[in-house]
């Protein structure tokens, strides 16, 4: 729950630090004297949008800070942990916000961004506004109501994650559709391309072995005269070769030798020569036996060239880039046809994850048709309280997969009520008055809040256009629920601000040239005296002083 809460420099608030307790709390005051600015500020520390306007005149910032104990909220503990910022049993909120504008959130001291502060804020207060029961005459609030009371968290999250498949494979289908024939058109031709390349079927090295083979063939006569040529120059002339002038050459240098042992490096360096040379010519005229023209392997290399420098030319890239370019081509048709194979059975996923969806949905109806039925009854009974003995409520379910179907189902709700015997149940925007309406809306956050049972809930005004008994019974409602929860509510009827364990008041006052608004703990004696303010003005007279005592409630 609550514990305390401060606040500077919001508003028309200079500072201001409230001490909480468990049990319904009221706050009364003036008219214009800011009985919801505490609420206010309460919101901005729980992630509402700031504005620069928030801050005091002549402040630099505003801060806001609010402390909870949190020992027996398991939701917000739990939250804490998985987002490690848990710190013992106590839980603080701190919003600051400079008279620039900008704003800075933080939880246990560190410094987390605002969808953070909003996602804890949902385990700790739930604020009823004095407009809420506006929201009633929308049907996606009704729907709403039921599934709040229904308390089936799970159910709505299955539906909207099979519905998100299902329509994300609706949409996939839809966008495959559109680019079908594109598809198809690309699909042909990479199959040509592709069927072109395996005809040919270069591989990788292919083209620069042909290529090499080629030039010798093209230069097969002058290869043959030139080689054999220069076997004659090596060894092969009966006459004069340079192995025979080495062979010289080396007996020569071994006589030096014997003279001379230092020429021991420049004779080996002679046989080495005569050796090489020796090899050299009995490769080079293996060589040149092995050299014969083919024209018909001449011919098939010189066109399997021309068809590589073709083709290279038809898909911009170079001969020896064919290879790869074959494979590239094959693995893009192999993608679409993937994704032919994925089209074909799109239809087949979309009818799956279809019956998924209403399954799921189906099942979420049945829990809302429960629900409904028992939260009309419990409705009736409540505003049977508040002077509308005569009156019925009850939750209209239509289920239809075809008009309704969204993420939250396949159900519309309608809130019918029936205001005076007779009359048939109607729409609850034909039938209520605004005083009605008020008091559904009432019963129907009563109701459902008991059942969330959030810790804290504040209601702001939420009894506007209800006086006299009923204003009785709704304050004699809201101390009930103070019983299971902390209640904090902004209330101008005495009625209800005397059910209260305990009462604020909020004061405004003139210093110099600034207004500053003021909150403070009621004693039994201030009490009396403010509800008997609000029951007869300011001349408050014995007699209003001994209804004040008849409306405070005491344990």
């Amino acid at each position: 729950m609550l514990t305390q809460l401060s606040v500077q420099n919001f508003a028309i608030v200079r500072f201001l630090e409230l001490d909480l307790h468990a049990g319904m709390t009221t706050i009364t005051g003036e008219t214009g004297a800011g009985k919801s600015i505490a609420i206010d500020a309460l919101g901005l520390c729980l992630g509402n949008r700031a504005e620069a306007g928030m801050v005091r005149q002549g402040a630099d910032k505003t801060e806001i800070t609010a402390q909870f104990d949190i020992s027996d909220n398991t939701h917000a503990q739990l939250w804490l942990k998985q987002n490690e910022l848990l710190s013992d049993e106590e839980c603080i909120l701190r919003r600051v916000v400079t008279k620039e504008g900008r704003s800075k959130a933080y939880i246990n001291g560190t410094a987390v961004p605002l969808a953070q502060l909003k996602s804890l804020g949902q385990y700790l207060v739930s604020i009823h506004g004095q407009h809420a029961h506006q929201l009633l005459l929308k049907p996606s609030q009704q729907l709403a109501i039921v599934d709040q009371y229904a308390a089936h968290p799970q159910l709505i999250t299955e539906v909207k994650q099979a519905y998100q498949a299902w329509k994300g494979l609706c949409n996939e289908k839809e966008l495959a559709e559109q680019q079908q024939n594109e598809l198809v058109a690309q699909r042909q031709l990479l199959e040509y391309q592709v069927k072109e390349l395996d005809e040919f079927a270069l591989q990788n090295g292919e083209y620069q072995e042909i290529e090499q083979q080629h030039q010798c063939l093209s230069h097969s006569t002058e290869l043959q005269q030139t080689s054999y040529q220069l076997s004659q120059l090596l060894g092969q002339d009966e006459q004069m070769n340079i192995t025979d002038m080495l062979g010289q050459a080396c007996k020569s240098i071994s006589h030096l030798l014997e003279l001379d042992p230092k020429l021991e490096v420049i004779s080996n360096l002679i046989h080495d020569a005569h050796i090489q040379v020796e090899e050299a010519t009995s490769q080079l005229s293996h060589y040149s036996e092995q050299l014969d023209f083919d024209p018909e392997l001449f011919a098939e290399l010189e066109a399997r060239l021309g068809q590589a420098l073709e083709l290279a030319r038809k898909h911009h890239t170079s001969p020896e880039q064919l290879p790869e370019l074959h494979q590239n081509l094959q693995q893009q048709l192999n993608e679409l046809s993937q994704q032919s194979e994925r089209f074909e059975h799109l239809s087949e996923d979309i009818d799956k994850a279809w019956q998924d969806y209403l399954e799921k949905a189906q099942k979420l109806s049945k829990s809302r048709e429960r629900a409904a039925k028992a939260l009309g009854k419990l409705i009736t009974k409540e505003i049977h309280k508040l002077s509308m003995a005569k009156a019925q409520c009850e939750f209209a379910l239509q289920s239809d997969a075809q008009q309704f179907t969204n993420a939250n189902g396949i159900d519309r709700v309608e809130l019918l009520v029936r205001t005076n015997p007779g009359q048939a149940m109607q729409a609850i925007e034909k039938v209520a008055s605004g005083g009605e309406l008020s008091r559904i809306g009432l019963a129907i956050q009563v109701i459902c809040s008991a059942s969330i049972l959030t810790p804290t809930l504040i209601f702001d005004e939420v009894d506007v256009g209800i006086s006299g008994p009923t204003a009785a019974v709704v304050g004699s409602m809201l101390r009930q629920l103070g019983k299971q929860c902390q209640v904090l509510c902004v209330t101008h009827l005495p009625q209800v601000a005397g059910h209260g364990h305990q009462q604020m008041l909020v004061s405004k006052q003139q210093k110099k040239n600034e207004t500053i608004t003021q909150m403070q703990n009621l004693s039994s004696e201030q009490r009396l005296s403010e509800l008997a303010r609000l029951l007869a003005g300011d001349a408050i007279t014995p007699s209003a002083l001994a209804n004040a005592r008849e409306l405070l409630i005491e344990d």
